[in-house]
């Protein structure tokens, strides 16, 4: 299964490729940054977009923000080959410049495709820009932490919309929020377990 999955996952990276999604960013880039981790994975954390490492190294999350993520996950007895990391957009910005809407548009039904292809039980949104897309029309300082339910194709996801590692590296506060968000995680993902398991 994880093999064909992965032909699925080579096959959404052509079709970008092939249909020249955002050209202008993929003009500048060094590499196409897809994700990385566990294609079977139970939860899926998506950020915006890669930075200045991660378009050297084809990886998301590679720099300080990635470390803060590493050091996170070690704290919930996890680590990147348990989880698949990804972002909404797979070309870095120009300077590191947020993602403009029509670059989130162009890459979302990729993003989908990809979710589709893992069916995790949990996605974890990195910052605002991808929590807007599953939980749109709210403020990440209301509803950061909290986990809920929505219907996405045919199938039920749980999002837990979380700050930003990046934001978290300049603003102290934010970063005890994002860890205490963090310890949460691993009851969440264990109560969605529970639930297949006695379906």
């Amino acid at each position: 299964m994880i093999d064909k999955k992965r032909v699925i996952f080579e096959q959404i990276k052509a079709d970008i490729v092939q249909n020249n999604i955002c050209p202008d960013l993929a003009r500048e880039a060094t590499n196409l940054v897809m994700g990385d981790g566990n294609i079977d994975a139970d939860i899926v954390f998506i950020g915006e977009a890669p930075g200045k490492k991660e378009d050297i190294t084809g990886l998301p999350f590679m720099g300080a923000a990635g470390k803060f993520l590493n050091e996170m996950l070690a704290t919930v007895k996890m680590d990147r080959s348990d989880v698949y990391i990804t972002n909404i957009v797979k070309y870095r910005p120009p300077n590191n410049r947020d993602p403009k809407t029509s670059e989130k548009e162009a890459f979302w039904p990729y993003l989908v495709r990809q979710l589709e292809v893992i069916q995790p039980k949990v996605v974890v949104t990195l910052g605002r820009h991808s929590m807007e897309y599953f939980l749109p029309d709210q403020k990440i300082g209301d509803i950061h932490g909290k986990p809920s339910q929505i219907q996405f194709g045919s199938t039920k996801m749980i999002i837990v919309p979380l700050y930003h590692p990046a934001a978290a590296l300049y603003n102290g506060g934010l970063r005890a929020t994002l860890i205490e968000d963090f310890n949460k995680l691993s009851k969440i993902i264990n109560i969605q377990k529970n639930k297949k398991e006695n379906i």
